[in-house]
């Protein structure tokens, strides 16, 4: 009698070890990654910081692409008022758009690319851009080892319990894959 209650206190202390144990784990890997969503958004901050300064210079220069300029002035306001990470993914893709079309445009224009201030800028854009691809990816990983532990059996079982829910990744957004075209 002992021996089985016994063994029954050692079974349910291993549970609820395990119970705490994955626990842990979750909110780990769910900090991993809602840190590593910050480190996205220095890198975001990093580059509008960066686009007026751009943006200027090439005003500078050539005043006919009101366009491309409103659309960054847009897509940056609404990157500020996002509020979730989907939201802010969605307002950077917009940016990246908008910046794409910039530097098109200022591939198109001598003046504008022998300028020693947009090609100063135009390259810490560039490893602004590096950066935020790396962040993005590191952001994804992270996401994707907080998914598997809280889809996995058993530890599944827990993260249902105490509320843990699959996160959603960084995606790029529809069209991120022409590259945009610029017609005067």
């Amino acid at each position: 009698m002992k021996k089985t209650l016994a063994i029954i206190v050692i079974v349910v202390l291993a549970v609820v070890w395990y119970g705490f144990s994955t626990y842990n784990v979750l909110v780990t890997l769910s900090i991993n990654a809602d840190t590593q969503w910050k480190q996205v958004e220095v890198d975001y901050q990093r580059r509008f910081d960066l686009i007026p300064n751009l943006v200027e210079s090439a005003k500078g220069v050539m005043g006919q692409e009101q366009a491309v300029f409103t659309a960054i002035a847009e897509a940056r306001t609404k990157y500020s008022g996002a509020t979730t990470v989907d939201e802010k993914a969605r307002a950077a893709g917009q940016v990246e758009s908008a910046l794409g079309r910039l530097l098109v445009i200022t591939e198109n224009y001598p003046q504008l690319k022998s300028s020693d201030v947009v090609q100063t800028l135009m390259a810490q854009n560039e490893g602004t851009e590096n950066r935020i691809s790396v962040e993005r990816m590191r952001f994804n990983e992270d996401v994707k080892a907080y998914n598997l532990k809280v889809m996995r059996i058993p530890s599944s079982i827990i993260a249902s319990f105490t509320g843990f829910e699959e996160r959603s990744y960084f995606e790029a957004t529809a069209g991120a894959e022409n590259a945009p075209q610029v017609k005067f």
